[in-house]
């Protein structure tokens, strides 16, 4: 198994969690829960590979990634007491699972002799569609959509990654680079609450 894989199953187990955490908060039933953190998991995974055309997906061609779902749903209702306030601190799971899933993405893409400005994109879009999928499930305002700083921080780390594979950079020292760059964009945004600007639309009197 070589890096990208194991972040793979990271962001997997990762993600799940985050989505039973969230689907717990809204009072859903067991099962309720279960699909809440699968979708988290494999959304945005999904949805790129349905637009990249990539068959078939890749929670369906191998267990692991359903094993590794069910393994953080466990864990997030087990040990629920014990992460929920660290998740609240710092949003850690998302975090993680954007960095990693942005990374994913774009490696993906590339792999299929995109556009790097579309590998990029589809990099952001595995890190963020999964969330946006939970979100809406649960009756929220995906955070893509908010004024945090939670998109951007994806698109950041994946134009760090095109650039240093530009330079020739060894691959380990890309994909750590890239998903470090994402995760302290995140951390130093909540840490300070810095904020993108709200678009508000004023009729004139």
């Amino acid at each position: 198994m070589d890096l990208l894989d194991l972040l793979d199953i990271i962001g997997t187990f990762v993600f799940a969690i985050s989505g039973a955490l969230a689907a717990a908060e809204k009072r859903l039933d067991f099962f309720g829960t279960a699909f809440i953190a699968f979708i988290t998991a494999v959304g945005g995974g999904t949805v790129r590979d349905l637009i990249l055309g990539s068959y078939p997906l890749g929670w369906v061609k191998n267990i692991v990634y359903l094993n590794a779902i069910g393994i953080g749903f466990l864990c997030a209702i087990l040990f629920r007491r014990y992460i929920i306030s660290w998740r609240r601190t710092f949003s850690v799971f998302d975090t993680i699972g954007i960095g990693v899933f942005t990374v994913l993405g774009l490696q993906k893409a590339l792999l299929l002799n995109v556009h790097p400005t579309i590998a990029v994109l589809m990099g952001m879009v595995s890190a963020v569609f999964g969330g946006v999928i939970r979100d809406t499930l649960c009756n929220e305002v995906p955070l893509i959509f908010h004024k945090e700083i939670y998109a951007m921080a994806c698109l950041s780390g994946g134009v760090l990654f095109m650039i240093l594979r530009f330079f020739d950079v060894n691959e380990p020292y890309v994909t750590i680079s890239a998903v470090s760059l994402i995760i302290i964009i995140r951390f130093v945004a909540i840490r300070y609450q810095l904020q993108m600007r709200v678009w508000r639309y004023e009729e004139k009197k």
